[in-house]
């Protein structure tokens, strides 16, 4: 009798629940999603469309375009945002030479352990030293960009879309319909971010703010895909080798199943034929 009465709390309960969802779930049908200025007036779901070299399966990063980030990076984006996670000697990579990568490195001044005295010293930079962190003066403090790809929808996208997406004046029907999301003081307005109003001035003001090695112009457009791309390498720099690895791996289990099955057919011909 106990065990028939726990049964039955159990399914009364158990429905309940399952009443609950179904109305819930019915009624968000109904309403939607919650409307706020965001959602309205966003396009952090709805990102500008960017092809690089090392999209897909069999992407590569092209050398050429990852120097051309980097100098954006360094010319623009390195005062206000760090690269923690990235020593100067990966920009191997990127094609420097040795004593390229060390004129880079010893630009940077480093905090670190005098060997002989024991005591903090700032020295110039080294290959094996990974970029410091920036000591930012103003109000809040700017993400570190190392994993930045990575931590974003969007990756590559987002970064080239807010980039490249911000604008002078916000629409009207923003401000009459979501006062409390109007663009305040040291604001500007961008749709690609999360609440559409962003602490950063626009970084790429205007064009030719780098000049570019390989001769190609410095338009705003320009400069946005590639810093986008350069931080694509500095997210995941072992991209060519996991593809190259992973066809490999392809090419490899591809033979192996061609084998078993020629052995199978073999094997079971004779008994198959009893």
């Amino acid at each position: 009798m106990i065990r028939i009465f726990s049964i039955l709390v159990g399914l009364f309960f158990t429905a309940a629940l399952a009443w609950s969802l179904v109305i819930d779930t019915v009624q968000l049908g109904k309403d939607g999603l919650p409307k706020n200025a965001a959602h309205e007036f966003g396009k952090a779901h709805d990102l500008k469309p960017l092809k690089l070299a090392s999209d897909g399966p069999f992407g590569k990063f092209d050398q050429a375009q990852l120097q051309r980030g980097f100098a954006v990076y360094q010319g623009v984006c390195a005062s206000c945002h760090s690269l923690s996670q990235v020593s100067y000697r990966s920009l191997a990579a990127l094609g420097y030479e040795d004593a390229e990568l060390k004129a880079i490195a010893a630009k940077a001044t480093i905090n670190a352990k005098d060997p002989l005295t024991g005591e903090m010293k700032d020295r110039p930079g080294m290959p094996s030293d990974k970029f410091p962190a920036v000591v930012y003066g103003g109000v809040g403090s700017p993400p570190d960009l190392s994993l930045i790809t990575k931590a974003r929808h969007g990756g590559a996208s987002y970064v080239y879309s807010l980039l490249t997406g911000y604008e002078a004046t916000q629409p009207a029907d923003l401000i009459k319909h979501f006062p409390d999301s109007k663009t305040g003081k040291d604001m500007h307005y961008n749709p690609y971010f999360a609440n559409l109003n962003i602490a950063m001035a626009p970084p790429l003001a205007s064009d030719g703010l780098v000049t570019y090695s390989d001769g190609t112009v410095a338009s705003k457009d320009q400069m946005a895909k590639d810093v986008a791309a350069f931080l694509v390498w500095t997210a995941e720099p072992e991209l060519n080798q996991r593809h190259q690895t992973g066809l490999w791996w392809i090419l490899f289990l591809v033979f192996a199943t061609t084998l078993g099955y020629m052995a199978y057919r073999n094997i079971w011909a004779e008994k198959k034929g009893h």
